[in-house]
């Protein structure tokens, strides 16, 4: 793996261990029931828990995720319940989350591109359950999308954010941290349209909290880019360009037909 400058790069997957308290909240609001398929990741690495992302449920078995958040790992396990704060499981296997194995894009690659956003390649992931998800616990799935449809997108067309990220930035001497509760949050944003180093694979989106619009962070890796108001899926939560988690972020997309074949290989 190539090295990247964490001030001018930093993937949204957050490590279990970071704590803190609150001095800003970014801008999202309880998700409820509004869309169930969408959980929380927890990924072993050498056999213990490591990191966290967002993900969503395909079907009963099958769960969508960034590649960075399943590469080098060796199981993973996940809850589809708004609130997992508090849960004396987390973050090892129980009664209330499904184990799973994960499963990498082999086109994944973390600093093989030029510039912004040409860092990443591939960034798409897969958690096969070992058991299916009960309807009671979830009844509708992410759907993914028809084939070139980010391309059909005008600009500032309203996308939905949905993730378990951190909410809470806390600042002292050094650079800032990100912290916060583990529930499923939602938030408005829009895509930022044209053409860009890597946009035939990335989406552009906005993340400017204080504008009106929500951000994602750390701990929403993974998570889905959502057509407003819809279940499909456009991308993949991927990266964002600064600690502040503002301006623009880049999630990978998931509409592409290599992307969507070997997902659907998973499906089939």
């Amino acid at each position: 793996m190539k090295k990247v400058s964490v001030a001018m790069v930093l993937a949204l997957a957050l490590v279990l261990s970071v704590i803190g308290s609150a001095s800003a909240i970014t801008n999202g609001v309880p998700d409820g029931n509004a869309h169930p398929y969408v959980g929380l990741a927890v990924f072993d690495v050498n056999g213990s828990p490591s990191h966290r992302c967002s993900a969503s449920l395909l079907t009963p078995t099958v769960v969508l995720t960034a590649g960075h958040c399943t590469d080098g790992t060796s199981a993973a396990r996940v809850w589809f319940d708004e609130i997992v704060q508090g849960n004396p499981e987390y973050p090892s296997s129980g009664a209330t989350s499904y184990d799973g194995t994960a499963f990498t894009y082999p086109g994944f690659c973390i600093g093989c591109g030029k510039g912004l956003p040409g860092f990443a390649a591939g960034d798409v992931g897969i958690i096969v359950l070992s058991e299916p998800v009960p309807t009671s616990a979830v009844s509708t799935y992410a759907e993914l999308p028809d084939q070139g449809l980010v391309d059909t997108l005008a600009n500032k067309t309203p996308v939905d954010f949905v993730g378990y990220g951190v909410q809470e930035q806390i600042r002292g001497g050094g650079p800032p941290v990100w912290t916060g509760l583990k529930n499923r949050l939602f938030a408005p944003s829009e895509l930022v349209s044209g053409n860009f180093v890597h946009s035939d694979e990335f989406m552009k989106l906005a993340l400017n909290p204080g504008g009106g619009s929500g951000g994602t962070c750390f701990g929403d890796s993974g998570g889905p880019d959502l057509l407003a108001g819809t279940n499909t899926v456009l991308a993949v939560n991927s990266y964002v360009t600064n600690s502040n988690c503002g301006g623009v972020g880049y999630s990978f997309r998931v509409d592409t037909a290599p992307v969507l074949e070997w997902i659907n290989g998973f499906l089939n």
